[in-house]
């Protein structure tokens, strides 16, 4: 099963996610364990999301704004194949 960190303010996108079977976490409670999700879903709004400016992660980050819920859905599968 895939999983996915995403911020909050994104509970329709994560609503929609988990429907489609992902494992959705808040981004917020598991910033010392992001390397261990499969994707990232952010706002967009804030660059700098994870309070630092060098973080690595080997997941797909999905930068959100502007998108539906369908449209994030669709990056993560067109990027985690």
């Amino acid at each position: 099963m895939r999983r996915v960190a995403i911020e909050k303010n994104l509970s329709n996108v994560r609503a929609y996610l988990e429907e489609q079977g992902y494992t959705v976490e808040s981004l917020e409670n598991n910033k010392d364990k992001i390397d261990s999700f499969d994707a990232i879903v952010v706002s967009g709004q804030n660059s700098n999301f994870l309070g630092m400016h060098d973080t690595f992660t080997k997941g797909t980050v999905v930068y959100a704004k502007g998108l539906t819920p369908e449209d994030v859905h669709r990056e993560l599968e067109n990027t985690m194949k």
